[in-house]
């Protein structure tokens, strides 16, 4: 593909920010004529579709970027179909010398970039890849046997001892002019709203607007937002859910609106001196993030097969429908999970201290498989990612890596109590229950009939019973 006029192609996936984009910097230092893409990728093997929550916020994710790209003299082409096919086309259309992109760390993404990698290295293009999504990538995290870590604990602590992480990089100063085509003109770009992305017949949308801002901006504010506010209480606010003590980045790291590396200079930036002990929380939890795609890295059937091989034995119980429609609906007859899960539809996110005790009612007191609840999670979150979801899924269900013990089964009265002691959370989320006192909210069923309210779908003692019997099996 030698041409007389080199020009570059970035091809963007879940990194849609042009603020520490090493791709999109590196190839604007080379100021060759620049085509930007985002392929929609449905198709290629392996490749799991998007949730309708995520592709809500996808659309408007790209919506932003495109106006950041234009404002800044550039365009966004938008291409739609496996992605190896679709970048060989753009490149050719472009004649394409350059390719670049920031690395993707599933298997089939990983074995899709591969595969265009060797193309360009059979077609005189000259492909880059580079890392912007993840502090730690996988393979450079080792245990002293060298091999992957199964623990959080040493995980992060030998992320730590490896020294500091690199600088985010600024955005480019200026981008180049796009490439254009065999015509003359710049390349063909499908049409967002084409791609339907958006709900419709109903639009259930709503409440995800009135909560969320897609885009790089969206992330910014949230991030000083946060840092300006409930970092320094992070270690106790983020497991009240009535307050906003957590950092609601999840969806905007998802999507690589902001990057780890810009959370963790801002973080030092705004603690030059001493990181208070909450914020060291916080960026812990950045650390469950890496470690998440530390395990989907090595273990890349994830989403589909118990982590730990023991638990294909486990004897899940087949909910009916009505079962599963109170669970995913928010009519369990127990406040603190209709909340979340209410939540959850509503705005396309759920508080995670309440997320815990969902996952947990379902897993355990139903004894549902717990792919049941990661496969609604992965349709109805805007933080959907591939690694966290089944991670923490499996991490509930105690088949997972560093997972929670058997015998760990979270009471959503006791948690309620405790974290939503005066029911706010679960005013505003369950209305059925607002004229009920501080105490009887928790425990509605107490308090005689409430109009439009269920009993509970099952009684808390005799399911964690059942439960325990039932792991007490696995270890026969």
């Amino acid at each position: 593909m030698a041409s007389s006029h080199p020009t570059s192609l970035v091809w963007l996936r879940d990194d849609l920010r042009l603020d520490d984009n090493p791709a999109l910097s590196e190839a604007a230092e080379f100021g060759l004529p620049l085509t930007v893409v985002y392929v929609l990728d449905e198709a290629s093997d392996g490749i799991r579709p998007l949730g309708g929550a995520t592709r809500w916020w996808l659309h408007h994710s790209l919506a932003a970027l495109a106006a950041a790209l234009e404002a800044n003299g550039s365009c966004l082409v938008l291409r739609r179909g496996p992605a190896a096919e679709a970048i060989k086309d753009l490149a050719t259309e472009t004649s394409a010398t350059h390719l670049f992109w920031n690395r993707r760390y599933g298997l089939p993404e990983r074995t899709v970039d591969a595969a265009i990698k060797e193309w360009a290295g059979n077609n005189g293009v000259q492909a880059s890849s580079y890392q912007a999504n993840l502090l730690f990538e996988p393979w450079t995290v080792r245990t002293g046997a060298g091999g992957p870590y199964k623990v959080f604990t040493p995980f992060w602590r030998s992320c730590l001892a490896g020294g500091e992480v690199r600088e985010p990089l600024e955005p480019p100063r200026q981008l180049p002019s796009p490439a254009t085509g065999e015509s003359g003109g710049l390349p063909k770009s499908e049409d967002l709203h084409s791609w339907d992305l958006l709900p419709h017949s109903p639009d259930w949308s709503g409440g995800l607007a009135d909560t969320w801002e897609p885009g790089e901006e969206g992330a910014g504010r949230r991030l000083d937002d946060f840092l300006d506010g409930p970092a320094e209480d992070y270690g106790t606010g983020r497991n009240v859910p009535g307050v906003e003590g957590t950092s609601r980045l999840s969806p905007h790291l998802r999507f690589g609106e902001v990057s780890p590396f810009r959370v963790w200079r801002e973080i030092r930036r705004r603690f030059p001196h001493k990181i208070p002990a909450d914020v060291g929380i916080f960026r812990s939890e950045l650390g469950w993030r890496e470690f998440c795609w530390h395990l989907l890295y090595t273990n890349p059937e994830l989403a589909t097969r118990n982590y730990r091989p023991e638990f294909d034995r486990f004897q899940w119980q087949s909910l009916n429908r009505s079962e599963l429609a109170a669970w995913q609906q928010g009519r369990t007859g127990y406040p603190f999970v209709d909340a979340g899960m209410r939540q959850l539809w509503q705005t396309g996110w759920m508080h995670n201290r309440v997320r815990m005790a969902a996952a947990s009612f379902l897993v355990k007191n139903l004894l549902a498989d717990w792919r049941i609840g990661e496969e609604w999670f992965w349709d109805t979150l805007v933080d959907a990612d591939a690694a966290s979801n089944p991670a923490n899924w499996q991490w509930v269900a105690g088949s997972g890596a560093d997972a929670s013990p058997y015998y760990r089964i979270f009471n959503p009265v006791t948690q309620s109590k405790k974290f939503d002691s005066a029911g706010g959370y679960l005013r505003r989320f369950v209305p059925e229950l607002a004229d009920l006192d501080g105490k009887a909210i928790h425990e509605p069923w107490k308090a005689g009939d409430v109009p439009g309210y269920p009993d509970p779908l099952v009684g808390l003692p005799e399911s964690r019973e059942r439960a325990l019997e039932a792991y007490a099996r696995l270890k026969d």
